[in-house]
């Protein structure tokens, strides 16, 4: 166990959002294990992602923007563990660290929010709506051809302030950020999983360590969530094969239904404007190979060059 004079690092952005899963994830070894909070201390790493926030994703690299400081941190020995939002990860970690403990999923679904209320489809033709996702502007595309998209990077906050200034008229958060934050009081509307499928991975917390650190692992193993590692198990396989990244949109969910696994996958043209989708079921136990069997399928309906085509998106 960690003595109090020698506290676990816990390496985390900067966020509120990150700061709460970073929290959350100290609160839970605290209980495990009996230890009062300043046996860890919870260490920010500012990632390029955070540092590049005047340009699209796609323009400065791909998932690793939100996480190779925090993992060369961790390779380091600068912070004992990682606590990461698994939409942002890679699906291949650095030689040397492991990536197996995760926390109780939150609600994965995506939520609409619009300072007016309402929903997306209450929206007339030509509504500005703001988002920095790729997944979530060609599913809206896709639904809607006729609005407008704009370039919406930055935290819950700095996207919540541009609505109040009028930027868009509306955007998409995950449910789970703004229940992990209470921001209850927000005009949101969760969306059906039936009407926009979430990231691959959405609303799950991971927490990284180092190979060679048989404590650390044995800590962790304690808080462990064996429902959601199964459940990602799939998603994540299914996004490897994809060879999934910020530039691609894809989706995909997992459920589990006693020892039965149902994983629901959609890939997407960057425009919109075509999307393949399919569903998958087996045993829990075959969750990879499900995924890598869905992607499979998708990618034999989608043809050379689905990913291809690009077009600019204004900044806001």
């Amino acid at each position: 166990m960690p003595r109090p004079d020698t506290p676990l690092k816990i390496g985390t952005r900067g966020s509120p959002l990150a700061l709460a899963q970073a929290n959350e994830t100290r609160d839970r070894l605290a209980r495990a294990f009996d230890l009062p909070y300043e046996a860890f201390s919870i260490v920010v790493i500012k990632t390029t992602g955070d540092r590049i926030i005047d340009r699209p994703l796609k323009e400065i690299g791909g998932k690793g923007l939100f996480t190779k400081e925090i993992e060369d941190a961790l390779l380091s020995g600068d912070i004992d563990i990682a606590v990461h939002s698994m939409k942002d990860m890679p699906t291949q970690q650095p030689d040397g660290l492991v990536l197996e403990t995760y926390l109780p999923r939150e609600d994965p679904r995506d939520a609409f929010i619009s300072l007016a209320g309402g929903t997306l489809g209450d929206l007339a033709p030509g509504t500005v709506v703001g988002t920095s996702s790729l997944r979530r502007k060609a599913q809206l595309l896709h639904r809607r051809p006729d609005l407008e998209v704009v370039e919406f990077r930055g935290n819950v906050q700095t996207r919540l302030a541009k609505l109040e200034k009028g930027v868009a008229a509306a955007t998409f958060l995950a449910m789970a950020g703004l229940n992990r934050l209470g921001y209850d009081d927000v005009p949101r509307v969760a969306i059906s999983e039936d009407d926009l499928l979430p990231a691959v991975a959405q609303g799950a917390i991971g927490i990284e360590r180092r190979a060679d650190d048989p404590l650390t692992a044995h800590m962790l193993s304690a808080i462990h969530d064996t429902e959601t590692g199964l459940r990602l198990a799939a998603e994540r396989a299914f996004l490897a094969r994809l060879d999934g990244s910020c530039e691609t949109p894809i989706a995909g969910l997992a459920t589990l239904d006693g020892d039965t696994l149902t994983l629901r996958g959609e890939i997407l043209r960057p425009d919109g404007s075509e999307s393949l989708s399919d569903q998958i079921s087996g045993p829990v136990s075959d969750g990879a190979r499900l995924g890598a069997q869905l992607a499979e399928t998708l990618l034999g309906r989608a043809g050379e060059g689905f990913f291809d085509w690009r077009e600019p998106t204004p900044t806001a």
